[in-house]
């Protein structure tokens, strides 16, 4: 038998565990769709106000059905992802929600989510932002407790760019496709009951 064909056996026999990849997918989504879903109930006439406003807003239509629409659809569709129930339907409404976010949010901000002022994905943006953090780390390391500041982590600047966004759609397409995996999703065990 050929290293080949060994390897590839190797390979295939990891299908005995691949309702682990759509059950990371899952499990990833959720605490995001959860969190941005409840903070905009939390708060909803302010988002509603965020969605209509064309000065510093979304110049969303109907910003208060709007708001709704995209609160209700990422809490439920956590609960969803959460179970694997209805997975493959609920993906379409939350790629729905990813695709605004991404052409009325951060579209205009780039790739980057956070600025980094070299690179591929670079931008004049990006680059002004990288020489404020500088400065800002200069008066922070003058007059603050920097090392205090910066031991759990660096400081950076958001640059609220569509990479994030891209990433969850992404993620939410495989799950169309694929579905909430075996086992560990109702949609499983329902489909396995009336299918036979």
């Amino acid at each position: 038998m050929s290293v080949i064909k060994k390897s590839q056996d190797l390979l295939d026999a990891t299908r005995a565990v691949d309702f682990l990849g759509p059950l990371a997918l899952r499990a990833y989504l959720v605490p995001i769709f959860w969190m941005a879903g409840t903070k905009k109930m939390s708060a909803f006439s302010d988002t509603a106000a965020w969605f209509g406003n064309p000065d510093w807003g979304l110049g969303l239509p109907f910003p208060e059905v709007m708001a709704a629409l995209a609160t209700g659809t990422e809490v439920i569709g956590a609960i969803l992802l959460a179970l694997g129930l209805a997975t493959r339907w609920i993906t379409i409404p939350l790629m729905v929600t990813m695709l605004v976010a991404i052409i009325k949010v951060h579209l205009a901000n780039g790739w980057l989510a956070i600025a980094e002022g070299n690179g591929l994905f670079a931008t004049e943006r990006t680059i002004e932002a990288t020489e404020r953090l500088g400065r800002a780390k200069e008066i922070l390391q003058e007059h603050g407790n920097y090392q205090w500041l910066t031991e759990k982590g660096s400081i950076v600047i958001l640059n609220n760019g569509i990479e994030f966004g891209m990433t969850y759609f992404i993620m939410l397409l495989a799950l169309f496709f694929i579905g909430g995996g075996k086992y560990l999703s109702v949609d499983y065990w329902v489909k396995r009951h009336y299918k036979g």
